[in-house]
């Protein structure tokens, strides 16, 4: 008989000390019905972890196990899960609940529910704070539980189960695809994962970046145009081109020149920003002129739905498509951290599990 699985993780206990992390034993999930539970082999590090941990969008509940790009294999399910067995290789990503009944989980909008339930940071109703993937093992609602294809390694799919996703739903959901201009802001660990899709989507895909250190980089990822943004009034080259604008920016501040960046949308037109910043940096102001020449619409996205990464996981299956990570053990995932903050990180790191 094997043993009970131990849950233990790098956590937060000093949000002083954000880049260094203590092993600590914590409470999973109880385990009901629905229930997956997996061992961690692999998992992401996200903007949003370091974001939570440094307490920009709040104070987090503590002791804290971040990670919310989780890739093991199943050790047991609930007797109403049918779609796992123990030995398979099983995605979480950001979500980890919802309440299934309302209009948009009956509609297939899982992620948009008013009681989501994210994968650390958060609580069950029975009053369990949810712990992430920077540790050994986790427990999910089926629903959140997504089976990795064969022909993609597991440390390529760790960081699409947040990062791809957050982009891959806003792109299938405003019509990337042939014909389509899409111009992608900010070439960070969600933008290079924005180029890849929406290449692989059939659009023509525009990058914008001010980084020049990242040219040769975007163009092996497959962009088709690269847009620098230091250059003055770039966006006067630019007048009612892009169907979709997709910015992954997690800063803003005065220096976004969002009213710009609508002038270049064609009529109707998308700007949608999933770059979240701190909960002190909100996006420009804007005013009414701003939409009037061409119509256009400004929107945000909440990762995706599980139909939405069942497509997304197909597609980078389909066409083979790997993102560019670095692995790291999990016990440097304060270094790992710190360099995702100072933005030096080519394109996401995935930590690989050490204290199991």
């Amino acid at each position: 008989m094997s043993k009970p699985i131990e849950f233990k993780g790098y956590a937060l206990t000093d949000p002083t000390k954000w880049t260094d992390l203590k092993v600590i034993e914590f409470q999973p999930k109880t385990f009901q019905a629905d229930d997956v539970e997996l061992t961690i082999t692999h998992c992401g590090v996200c903007g949003s972890d370091v974001h939570t941990l440094t307490q920009g969008w709040g104070d987090a509940k503590l002791p804290l196990v971040a990670g919310h790009e989780i890739v093991g294999l199943v050790t047991r399910v609930g007797d109403n899960v049918k779609e796992f067995k123990p030995g398979d290789r099983v995605g979480v990503g950001a979500q980890i609940g919802s309440c299934l009944s309302c209009r948009a989980c009956k509609d297939g909008y899982e992620n948009y529910c008013l009681q989501a339930i994210s994968t650390y940071n958060a609580e069950y109703p029975d009053g369990v704070v949810t712990q992430g993937g920077y540790s050994t093992a986790i427990r999910a609602h089926q629903q959140f539980v997504f089976p990795i294809p064969k022909e993609i390694d597991s440390v390529h799919a760790a960081s699409m189960l947040c990062a791809g996703l957050t982009v891959y739903s806003p792109l299938k959901t405003h019509g990337c695809g042939p014909g389509k201009k899409v111009g992608i802001v900010g070439i960070g660990g969600l933008g290079h994962y924005a180029v890849l899709w929406a290449k692989a989507m059939g659009a023509e895909v525009y990058a914008f970046t001010h980084d020049d250190s990242k040219v040769d980089d975007i163009k092996k990822m497959g962009a088709d145009h690269i847009v620098n943004t230091q250059k003055k009034e770039f966006w006067k080259d630019y007048p009612q081109t892009f169907d979709i604008l997709l910015s992954t920016r997690d800063v803003m501040g005065d220096k976004m020149p969002l009213g710009d960046f609508l002038s270049m949308l064609y009529v109707h037109g998308r700007f949608i920003t999933v770059g979240l910043p701190d909960s002190d940096d909100p996006l420009p102001s804007l005013h009414a002129f701003d939409f009037t020449s061409n119509g256009c619409l400004v929107g945000g996205g909440h990762i995706g739905s599980k139909q939405e990464c069942l497509e997304m996981l197909e597609l980078a299956r389909s066409k083979g498509i790997k993102p560019w990570v670095e692995e790291m053990p999990m016990h440097d995932v304060g270094k790992a951290l710190q360099n995702v903050h100072d933005n030096k990180v080519r394109y996401r790191y995935v930590l690989t599990q050490d204290l199991a």
